[in-house]
């Protein structure tokens, strides 16, 4: 067992040691570093205030993403780089151009939520592209003000490219790869702190067999989940198996009729590809959380905390995708609809864990369509989640996957549905046919999210809205979103 984490922080190498491997980012910021201009306000992933800047080893350059530092647990930065607002100035004192562009468009007034609006910004600033309105606000999108309405520091994100380039900043970046390949470790790390476990493998097989020793260990890939049972719910995780240093588990590979997602493939890491091949799935995944969710948020870790209203399985589930299960050296393979059985219980053994997801391509990709119901656009929860993947030919109906989220304990297919609706016309009065069977498909629940009866509606009018959608001639129903601009 180790005694010590090491990562790059603001261009030196840092050793924690005696740190409960559950101890957030933003607590050892503040409280150990006394770099305090990383706020907390939510720390549950949502206002934005602790966003940090984290960097790994890609090849032979640094990728820099902007996350929450409320839900990162320290342990996660082994053999990375962490930026925070304190680093970004010129030697002499200057200000970045994020940090000028803020000042010279007024975009702070209180100024608790500014280090995280820089921080984004900054993110935003490394990727070298000058982005449009709409990538401006998928980036901002995880950042909560309630100032300045936002106008100023858009505003900001448009003029910051126009500021003079900061080289010195060019070269701290050359000396974070410098150290980062300097302090790389190959193979597993163990850390052990006052009876409190952290395993973070490097290849597949180590992860299975650490999985078969340790069967009570919690799983953690991005911690968007796990980080709340920590920051929220005062859990004290004994052993955590940590799969952020697993390479082949983030990789996506798009075969002749299949891709391929691994399961500690990031959102951000996805969305390219998924919207080449399933656009309005990747319109879903952008509404996913924020940008600082979806850098460190899995499709699996969505997939295996079994949540009801998890917003990736009801496409997924819509697709015919099926689920690849680990366990040691054996694998099995099960449709994903198949591995959720009741809330909180999914078909998974102690031992094993969730490696790949296989989605099965289309022939005409936008036959699938997924529809979102929240309250707020960015960064909520789900009232409803419907996805629908009908094949026509001929005028009929010849295959239906229907999927939702937020209608039932598990995601679930409209599987009275699927059946009415296979071998009929693909008309308005099938469509409304085949509606009152939903209520056999679904009894849906009243929370804070809408009522049972309005969850039964929505589901109806998303049908018909399908319907709508996939008829020829039929004009767009839907502002255009950014699926569009991957081409």
């Amino acid at each position: 067992m180790s005694d010590q984490i090491t990562f790059v922080l603001n261009g030196e190498i840092e050793v924690a040691r005696d740190v409960p491997p559950t101890t957030t980012l933003l607590n050892y910021l503040r409280r150990a570093k006394r770099l305090t201009g990383t706020k907390e306000a939510c720390a549950e992933g949502d206002c934005g205030a602790c966003t940090v800047v984290v960097g790994e080893l890609d090849g032979e350059a640094v990728r820099y993403r902007a996350v929450n530092a409320c839900i990162q647990l320290v342990p996660m930065l082994e053999g990375r780089a962490v930026v925070t607002v304190e680093h970004l100035a010129r030697p002499d004192g200057g200000l970045h151009p994020c940090q000028q562009a803020i000042v010279d468009c007024h975009g702070s007034q209180c100024g608790f939520c500014t280090p995280g609006f820089v921080m984004s910004l900054y993110a935003l600033y490394l990727t070298g592209v000058k982005p449009d309105r709409q990538r401006i606000g998928d980036v901002l999108a995880g950042n909560l003000c309630r100032c300045t309405g936002y106008g100023p520091i858009v505003s900001a994100a448009e003029t910051m490219y126009d500021l003079p380039r900061p080289h010195w900043d060019e070269a701290r970046r050359g000396r974070d790869l410098s150290l980062l390949k300097e302090i790389r470790r190959q193979g597993t790390l163990s850390f052990e702190y006052r009876g409190q476990r952290w395993f973070s493998p490097t290849d597949v097989e180590e992860l299975a067999r650490l999985r078969t020793a340790h069967r009570d260990a919690v799983i953690v890939a991005g911690a968007t989940d796990v980080g709340l049972w920590v920051t929220k719910q005062r859990r004290r995780l004994a052993s955590i198996i940590d799969i952020g240093r697993v390479a082949a588990l983030r990789e996506i590979v798009a075969t002749g009729t299949t891709l391929e997602i691994g399961a500690g493939a990031a959102y951000s890491d996805a969305e390219g590809i998924i919207a080449r091949h399933f656009p309005d799935f990747a319109e879903l995944i952008r509404r996913l959380g924020a940008l600082q969710v979806r850098n460190v948020g899995t499709i699996g870790g969505n997939i295996a905390n079994g949540s009801p209203i998890a917003d990736a399985p009801p496409a997924l589930i819509a697709l015919g995708a099926r689920l690849v299960l680990r366990r040691g050296i054996a694998r099995r393979t099960m449709p994903l609809e198949d591995f959720f059985i009741a809330y909180g219980n999914q078909d998974r053994a102690p031992d094993e864990f969730v490696e790949r997801i296989d989605v099965p391509l289309l022939d005409d990709p936008t036959r699938l369509k997924c529809y979102k119901l929240s309250k707020r656009f960015d960064q909520d929860i789900s009232a409803v989640c419907g996805c629908f993947n009908v094949r026509v030919a001929d005028g009929k109906a010849v295959e239906a996957r229907i999927c939702f989220g937020g209608m039932a304990e598990t995601p679930k297919r409209a599987r009275t549905v699927e059946s009415a609706l296979v071998g009929q016309p693909w008309t308005e009065a099938t469509v409304e046919r085949v509606i009152p069977a939903l209520e056999r498909d679904y009894a849906p629940i009243s929370d804070h999210r809408g009522s049972a009866a309005y969850r039964m509606q929505a589901a109806k009018n998303l049908l018909r809205r399908y319907h709508l959608e996939t008829r020829s001639q039929t004009p767009a129903l839907r502002l255009a979103g950014r699926a569009a601009a991957f081409g």
